[in-house]
């Protein structure tokens, strides 16, 4: 049955634009027996709901994270950062991931570096908290609020790594995005304010409080506000580097 559907998925998805048809075709396939359900499935995809909405997962350094729709989906070149953190996460560390949508990346740093001592996930977006949650059982736990807020105090001085995958695109940029973004997934995981850096900014402030010496926070810009997000962090009173991925796109800010 799958082999007689796909090449009609695939018409489907290509005349809806979709770059990658023959891919999502099979994934979509994949996913159910039932033609009245990949009918279902396909016609999402068709009318611009993000694969990963459609199919409840998305992959990850190599694992398959669930994703609700509305919630943000965890990109690609964020496992740039993820492997970048797993290099400096000592043993049984005590990691807090902030702006977590999914609980991706703590995730994803538990199987590269684990076994963790504790991980706490927070976000700004109930959905997304909750998703968190799923994702995260029995491994963290997974808060809903705004960046710091909902942390344990006692976690104050106690965090080894600190991921911060915060949003960074300028408010006048979010209509350039791809409306698959645009129409999906929660303003407040996309809008960093004018210059994009302004939940940075926030995050750097408080990040020396809830540190461990020798404490490494991690996050993600784009390559031409790499100088801006250092001087963030600097001000903040932190140490920064600069680490390029491998397409020169998105950096992964040190400190």
């Amino acid at each position: 049955m799958p082999d007689l559907i796909t090449p009609l998925v695939v018409d489907r998805l290509r005349a809806a634009g979709c770059v990658f048809a023959e891919e999502e075709a099979a994934l979509l396939t994949a996913a159910t027996d039932d033609p009245t359900h990949l009918d279902t499935l396909v016609e999402r995809r068709a009318t611009g709901e993000p694969l990963e909405h459609v199919l409840g997962w998305a992959e990850f350094c190599g694992l398959r994270i669930g994703v609700d729709p509305g919630v943000f989906v965890p990109r690609h070149r964020t496992e740039h950062l993820v492997h970048r953190a797993a290099t400096r996460t000592p043993p049984h560390a005590t990691v807090v991931d902030l702006a977590c949508g999914t609980g991706a990346l703590g995730l994803a740093l538990h199987h590269l570096a684990g076994p963790l001592h504790t991980l706490h996930a927070v976000d700004i977006d109930p959905n997304a908290a909750t998703c968190a949650a799923r994702n995260l059982a029995g491994i963290g736990h997974a808060h809903h609020g705004d960046l710091y807020t909902p942390l344990p105090p006692a976690l104050h001085g106690r965090v080894d790594v600190l991921l911060a995958n915060v949003p960074y695109v300028p408010t006048a940029g979010l209509a350039l995005m791809p409306r698959e973004a645009r129409d999906h997934e929660p303003p407040v995981a996309l809008d960093g304010g004018p210059d994009g850096l302004d939940v940075l900014r926030r995050v750097a402030a408080s990040a020396r409080t809830w540190l461990t010496p020798g404490g490494h926070l991690f996050t993600e810009a784009s390559a031409h506000q790499a100088p801006a997000a250092a001087a963030i962090l600097s001000a903040a009173g932190l140490t920064p580097t600069v680490e390029r991925d491998e397409d020169a796109i998105t950096v992964v800010a040190v400190a």
